[in-house]
């Protein structure tokens, strides 16, 4: 692969929203602001919480309709459109990164991008003129995915933005309009404390060692591609880099998202 600009791109996680974050009056320009300092990507990878498939999963790698993967909103959500191109080159040396004895990787060429990569790239390269390849997880376990995330690395080098996409905080039967519970708020500063302190092992094992991680994270989906953007820091020497780009609350939710370097 070829790269569009020098150096090491950094890892991030992100906390993608739904689909109405394209209205909301302050969430899309964070994310514009975001991307506008950061190097353009050669290509991006991105690993939601919305695909979950073992063996590890690479989606399509030519551009094929999105995947509306959610219900109840209004019809023009589900007309939205990024056809953003797809990464042949990105996804052959994933599996050459990836492939070892007891871990495949499988090809699903039809699946498009799902919520969880396309809400967040509309606002962050709204042009959609990036190479774009999904991959799924194969599992929540942290450490799994950790290690995935450090053997996905030396993409980094080649110009590639890795992308883990969830929410740092995510119960849905909770959603607040009228304020921000407690135990989102607990979540949310543990999570910061433990990420300026690089304190892996807490952050490992959050579900119990969080104030309120049952509560925040009912199940951990939405927590778990965090693992991937640290293995992936971890794997350069990038954690102690790590700040927290954008912070606060939707509806309750904690939208904390990091950048490592």
């Amino acid at each position: 692969m070829t790269a569009l600009t020098s150096g090491r791109m950094p890892a991030l996680y992100l906390s993608h929203g739904a689909p109405p974050l394209a209205h909301d009056p302050v969430w899309p320009g964070e994310l514009a602001a975001w991307s506008a300092g950061l190097p353009r990507p050669a290509a991006i990878l991105m690993v939601s919480a919305h695909w979950e498939e073992a063996p590890l999963t690479l989606g399509a790698t030519e551009t094929v309709p999105l995947v509306y993967d959610f219900w109840g909103f209004p019809a023009h959500y589900y007309d939205v459109r990024y056809a953003a191109p797809g990464a042949p080159r990105l996804a052959e040396a994933v599996r050459k990164l990836l492939r070892a004895p007891g871990m495949p990787v499988q090809d699903m060429p039809e699946r498009g991008l799902d919520h969880g990569a396309y809400v967040p790239l509309a606002e962050m390269y709204p042009d959609a003129d990036i190479p774009v390849l999904q991959i799924s997880m194969p599992t929540l376990d942290p450490a799994a995915l950790m290690a995935i995330g450090r053997r996905l690395a030396p993409l980094r080098d080649e110009g590639v933005l890795i992308v883990g996409s969830g929410f740092f905080t995510h119960n849905l039967a909770a959603l607040r309009h009228d304020g921000v519970p407690d135990w989102s708020v607990e979540f949310d500063d543990w999570g910061r404390r433990a990420l300026a302190a690089g304190d892996v092992d807490a952050l490992l094992d959050f579900a119990h060692k969080a104030p309120a991680g049952r509560l925040a994270h009912p199940r951990t989906e939405h927590f778990a591609p965090l693992f991937v953007t640290l293995g992936a820091a971890e794997a350069t020497g990038d954690l102690a880099g790590g700040r927290s780009v954008i912070d606060g609350f939707w509806m309750g939710l904690a939208k904390r998202s990091l950048q490592f370097a």
